[in-house]
């Protein structure tokens, strides 16, 4: 049959515990680093992106907001940005809780 022997051997001549767990540990800084700069990073940069975004709304800017409404800037509060849509409604819309696409400037009509 087989022999289970093998698996409760000893270690190889020449490593010790103190390579494994140097090993271990930069395997572990390794993963770290990995995960910070390819997901961290990339989110605090896009969220630093959308607050200066928000901080920068004026009245008159053209917004398209995440659930694909187009309106115009009526009037900026603390937490709340005021829309005006092509059907002359007004949407009072979270600033915390919703995400904008993009901001145009409003074009003048000549």
């Amino acid at each position: 049959m087989f022999d289970f022997a093998f698996a409760q051997s000893s270690a190889p001549h020449g490593s010790s515990p103190l390579s494994a767990l140097l090993f271990q540990l930069f395997f572990f800084i390794f993963l770290f680093a990995l995960f910070y700069f390819l997901l961290i990073r990339p989110q605090q940069k896009a969220r630093k992106k959308h607050q200066e975004f928000l901080a920068k709304l004026k009245k008159g800017d053209r917004v398209v907001t995440s659930s694909g409404i187009i309106g115009t800037v009526v009037d900026v509060g603390e937490d709340t940005v005021s829309l005006k849509v092509e059907c002359q409604h007004a949407y009072y819309i979270s600033k915390r809780v919703h995400s904008w696409l993009s901001q145009r400037k409003r074009r003048r009509k000549s």
